[in-house]
């Protein structure tokens, strides 16, 4: 195959969609929607089938077990897969939406029209569910999409692939709009990342290695977060058997995630009321414990934590725990070694809670409540395309509005400038 050829039509072909995809009106989007999800449901296991042989694959080449954990896809996350794209279909569209529209003193209106991107690439590793999460949220925002999964889960992202396909047909939509890259070959990424002529924005998923390089060699505006050290802040007016709860299910719900808690850090005036009974806790599930000093004076059974170890996204059974002095040192920490990804604090004290609000510097900040609720999912986007720690139009978990931009509009009755 000749990859920079095959590039280039995949890149026309929407381009062209994506025209067509922008005057699409809502209700044919969201019947392309409804006959995706129905699809997904119906051909289950089907695509149980596809996933156990790119598992089989990934075994043979001795893949991470996060990756494995990432690329598996079970009953549970197939119903999740449909039940994501109709949740994007109930939800308001935003192609056309006009908002701030203001007389000025000549006479004319101006205001903001939301715009789709136009054709958005996105190039991500295992986790076959992004094909269809992002399949949906770009084909309701009006955009065409070209997607590049990883070749470890090359027959699932075809399979998905196929009933997106069936979806477009049946609501008279391009099959071109959401275009699944069929080759494996790594030139294909070089290639989609620098068709500036054919593609508005990329957006990695995946880990650090594959989206700094992304970062590094794009010549088209990119949607990113590179990695995920996410905090917990235990402060010493916590509720405890809140604390209990969030700080385990923030580390042990799922180890593989970009939401999940790196780093725990607990106020002294409670440490060793509370570290004991959650530390056993993390024992009993055979989490690693790597604290400071402090911490493990009061839990033994901890090694000693290195500077690396507080910057450091495990993406394993493995937690830091620090104790600090109070909420301002949290902060300093959390701004110091935290990917401005998510963190939380449990708290009873309304001032502290809304101080951390304030003063965090993330792109979800939540109070009494697990990082792992940090998913487009979980926000009521429908699904996510990513997750922005970038300060740009998009930040945290992209969905709709996130994957638009507005262009100004002005109405007039033939005002002219003077």
């Amino acid at each position: 195959m000749d990859i920079k050829s095959y590039m280039d039509g995949v890149g026309r072909e929407a381009r062209a969609a994506s025209r067509l995809m922008a005057r699409a009106d809502t209700a044919v989007k969201n019947r392309a929607l409804e006959a995706i999800a129905g699809a997904i449901s119906r051909e289950a296991d089907r695509l149980l089938e596809a996933n156990a042989m790119d598992l089989e694959g990934a075994k043979k080449r001795g893949l991470e077990p996060a990756l494995i954990d990432r690329l598996t896809l079970s009953r549970k996350g197939i119903a999740g897969m449909s039940e994501g794209l109709l949740q994007i279909a109930s939800l308001s569209d935003p192609i056309g939406e006009i908002s701030d529209m203001k007389f000025r003193p000549s006479g004319i209106q101006v205001g903001r029209m939301r715009v789709p991107l136009g054709v958005i690439g996105i190039i991500y590793e295992a986790r076959p569910n992004v094909t269809a999460d992002a399949a949906g949220l770009c084909l309701k925002s009006g955009n065409a999409a070209i997607l590049r999964g990883g070749s470890e889960a090359l027959h699932c992202n075809q399979a998905i692939a196929a009933l997106v396909h069936e979806g477009l047909r049946i609501a008279g939509l391009p099959e071109t709009a959401v275009q699944v890259i069929a080759t494996a070959d790594r030139a294909a990424v070089g290639e989609l990342i620098t068709m500036k002529d054919h593609v508005d924005v990329i957006v990695p998923r995946g880990g650090k290695g594959l989206i700094e390089r992304i970062s590094g060699e794009a010549t088209i505006p990119v949607i990113k977060h590179l990695h995920g050290v996410c905090h917990v802040y235990i402060d010493d007016s916590a509720d405890f058997d809140k604390a209990l709860r969030i700080a385990d299910n923030a580390k042990t719900q799922r180890y593989g995630t970009c939401n999940t808690m790196e780093t725990l850090l607990v106020a002294s005036g409670v440490a060793e009321r509370i570290l004991p009974p959650l530390c056993s806790i993390y024992l009993q599930k055979e989490v690693e414990l790597r604290g400071d000093e402090a911490a493990r004076r009061i839990v033994p059974q901890m090694i000693a934590a290195t500077e690396e170890d507080w910057k450091t996204e495990y993406l394993a059974p493995i937690l830091s725990v620090r104790i600090v002095k109070d909420l301002d040192e949290a902060m300093e920490h959390i701004n110091r070694y935290g990917s401005q990804h998510t963190d939380a604090i449990v708290t009873e004290d309304y001032s502290k809670a809304r101080r951390f609000l304030r003063e965090v510097d993330s792109s979800s900040v939540m109070v009494n409540a697990s990082t792992r609720f940090a998913d487009g999912f979980e926000y009521g986007l429908g699904a996510e395309i990513g997750i922005s720690t970038d300060k740009i139009h998009a930040r945290g978990p992209v969905g709709l509005e996130g994957l638009t931009s507005q262009k100004f509009i002005v109405l007039g009755d033939g005002q002219v400038r003077t």
